[in-house]
């Protein structure tokens, strides 16, 4: 039995009702959409679910209820895949590395210094080898409905970290992510895959010397109380996938799959706008409470590191895909 069953257990008794409530004329069927995700509400992944929830509600009168579990309330990134392909919970949104045992084409969105800027990003989500994407992992019985951008990240660690010498040996959190992994491993770093709600007492206690993370998540989490330094270099790309249990959207009526659908697009639209505008809020927020943190590199600087990571590139090209690489490149063009 999974370590969040019980969890489950006890809320599938309490919604109980809700999932065979009817109308007064005992003529419509209720359904429930549980969404897991570990990371806090007023973050773009959890604000992006609180307007899809929002959005439910005005629209379908009652029929479909949406209960959010953000900060990991229900269960971990790992536990939610298994959930989600077993229809214990119906939605969720976990980072793309987290996919890696099922696909190497979503690799793609880890590649170091890949996108310029996020509006980079949105016009190659938007490309049909971006789209192609969310078809991945069909075959699984999870249906992708959208990509959500968190922002670009930065490095922290308790030493300054101005050109790539300086992380030789440093003790690096990383997602689960063989390119992550592969990318510290070229700085001569000390990479430890780590899950994200343990990340701020490891280095609270010095198990990891420092992390990777978009402005967004040092802020909400608070990584900055515990780290010295942050530089910022915009060298990864922090993404989730939007997925939907198959079977669960399948078998809704039409009439609701029809108004979902376009609440779906309407929330992945606005979520490049919602990361942009919380990501520069927050390192402001950094910046006027603790100036001497944040390390402003030099072009030489930065491309130190660009040239430093570049041969990761070459080790996973092939198995992502020549033509979905070159999309995302061309996407830097305006």
């Amino acid at each position: 039995m999974s370590r969040y069953s019980k969890t489950l257990g006890l809320l599938g008794i309490l919604s109980l009702g809700l999932l065979g409530a009817c109308s007064d004329q005992a003529t419509e069927r209720q359904y429930v959409i549980k969404f897991s995700h570990v990371v806090a509400a007023n973050t773009p992944k959890g604000l992006a679910a609180e307007l899809f929830k929002e959005l439910v509600e005005q629209r379908l009168n009652g029929r479909v209820v949406t209960e959010i579990y953000p900060s990991g309330q229900l269960m971990s990134d790992d536990d939610s895949l298994e959930a989600l392909a077993f229809n214990e919970i119906q939605m969720t949104a976990v980072s793309l590395s987290k996919y890696n045992r099922f696909t190497k084409k979503l690799q793609i969105f880890d590649l170091p210094f890949l996108f310029n800027d996020m509006e980079a990003v949105g016009r190659f989500v938007n490309t049909p080898e971006g789209q192609n994407l969310l078809t991945v992992l069909e075959d699984k019985g999870l249906m992708g409905l959208g990509f959500w951008p968190n922002g670009l990240k930065q490095l922290s660690a308790n030493s300054p970290l101005l050109v790539p010498p300086d992380a030789k040996g440093v003790k690096f959190r990383i997602q689960e992510s063989d390119v992550l992994e592969a990318q510290f491993l070229a700085l001569d770093s000390n990479p430890q895959k780590l899950a994200f709600g343990e990340v701020y007492q490891a280095l609270q206690v010095g198990t990891i010397d420092g992390q990777d993370n978009t402005w967004s998540n040092i802020y909400n989490e608070r990584f900055y109380e515990v780290q010295e330094y942050i530089t910022e270099t915009n060298h990864n790309l922090l993404a989730y996938i939007w997925m939907v249990n198959t079977e669960f959207w399948h078998g809704l009526p039409p009439e609701i799959q029809s108004e979902l659908r376009l609440i779906v697009d309407e929330v992945n639209a606005a979520i490049m706008t919602m990361a942009v505008e919380l990501n520069a809020g927050d390192r402001a927020k950094i910046l006027q409470d603790h100036p001497d943190k944040i390390i402003s590199l030099t072009p030489e600087q930065l491309e130190q590191w660009r040239v430093a990571m570049r041969p990761v590139w070459d080790r996973f090209r092939e198995e992502i895909g020549e033509e979905v690489v070159q999309a995302a490149l061309d996407s830097n063009k305006p």
